[in-house]
């Protein structure tokens, strides 16, 4: 059911972001693509309508515009938009979804040429992580990124946000003066800012008690190994391979999003963690980088970082790329890494050619059929035992706690 977050009391900021309910959403994609290559908005938009389908929206149609950036008023310029209206009209859509982050200014216009609602990209994943989000800390994470994806889109709707009461009032008190004059459009935006500070309190908490316990696996000599990677990759499935882990596993974007962190060891018997972070798309919108970089912070003092990868899809290769940037984003870049070609069984013998050349290091794998995890296995134990002294878990003792760390 899309708009999960929005259950309950509803912000009066979020205007542009999918109505909670049991209503079946009907979109049409709105992109925009370089003058000079017209086909480049193809896999751009392939994606969202992954994403609009995971937050349980229907796709009816594309509009691909043509322009080298975007029209500040309409996002696509105003024929463009006439000629969404249009079609708007004739497939009877209710919602348009534009594949970049939009300005204010942007949706107004949009929303106004179309008569329907606009979601931009980033509050489509917004809302895919509100629905998503299981443990306290997740849903701390997300409503953080939320709010600050709001704050700035705050508008007043007709009078009811106009001034109340401005000019001098009696007894002197002039515009501008909190009190009887205040804006309630300023109302709201302070009990936002609130908000967003009970909320990134909560997250600081969160994060030093995750910096105890990796400080207690450092006491302990227990090297960690992130998985990391484009979202659905099937990292939780490689998990629950190597730990004997029981994540959900599901073929949906952003499955799961809180860190699970899981206790494995080498065929010779040589402990450490593995932890399942959450997952990357391309443009991952800065908010959610931001208030999820406590939990991103587990690749960022990982020892290793496990790169998994979706050999089947079509854009494995730019997916890797992606990947890559968000980890140089966060500071990870350093961590050493070991790509994991997964759902070799799936791939097409060309692409997995292609893969191979680009990555000759990289190993083929299927966490659905097994096929490869020795060898991942192998792979881990020389990595493990290339790390120096001080990381290297002790054979003749368990890691500080079981299962879940």
């Amino acid at each position: 059911m899309p708009g999960t977050w929005l259950t309950g009391a509803r912000s009066a900021a979020a205007t542009n972001v999918v109505d909670a309910g049991p209503r079946h959403w009907r979109a049409v994609l709105l992109g925009l693509t370089d003058l000079d290559g017209p086909d480049s908005a193809a896999d751009s938009l392939d994606e969202l309508e992954r994403l609009a389908a995971t937050d349980g929206i229907d796709v009816t149609d594309r509009v691909v515009q043509a322009r080298n950036r975007p029209d500040p008023v309409t996002y696509v310029g105003s024929g463009k938009v006439r000629e969404l209206a249009e079609l708007v009209e004739t497939r009877q859509t209710d919602l348009v979804i534009a594949d970049s982050e939009l300005t204010p200014a942007q949706v107004r216009g949009l929303e106004d040429g179309t008569g329907v609602r606009v979601v931009d990209r980033t509050g489509l994943i917004l809302d895919i992580f509100a629905e998503h989000a299981r443990s306290s800390e997740g849903k701390a994470q997300v409503e953080l990124a939320r709010l600050t994806y709001e704050l700035p889109r705050l508008r007043g709707h007709g009078r009811e946000m106009s001034r109340i009461g401005g000019g001098r009032m009696a007894g002197g008190a002039g515009v501008g003066v909190r009190g009887r004059g205040e804006m309630r459009l300023e109302i709201q935006r302070r009990h936002l800012r609130r908000r967003m500070r009970t909320l990134r309190e909560q997250v600081r908490r969160t994060a030093r008690r995750r910096e105890v316990t990796r400080q207690r696996r450092v006491r302990d000599r227990v090297p960690s190994v992130a998985i990391t990677g484009y979202t659905n990759a099937g990292k939780s499935a490689l998990l629950n391979r190597l730990a004997g882990a029981d994540a959900e596993v599901a073929d949906v974007l952003f499955a799961t999003l809180d860190p699970l962190v899981r206790q494995a060891r080498t065929p010779e018997g040589r402990t450490y963690t593995l932890t399942d972070t959450v997952g990357f798309v391309r443009r991952l919108p800065h908010q959610l980088v931001d208030a999820f970089r406590s939990t991103l912070e587990e690749v960022t003092r990982a020892d290793l970082a496990l790169h998994v990868v979706d050999a089947s899809a079509p854009q494995a290769a730019e997916h890797i790329v992606t990947v890559r940037a968000v980890l140089r984003d966060i500071g990870a870049q350093d961590v050493p890494e070991l790509l994991v070609l997964n759902k070799a069984d799936l791939a097409e013998p060309e692409q997995m050619s292609i893969l191979r050349r680009l990555h000759p290091d990289a190993l083929a794998v299927s966490a659905r059929t097994g096929a490869g995890l020795d060898d991942l296995r192998d792979a881990l134990r020389n990595r493990l035992e290339a790390l120096s002294p001080s990381s290297q878990a002790r054979t003749d003792r368990p890691a500080a706690g079981e299962g879940s760390l």
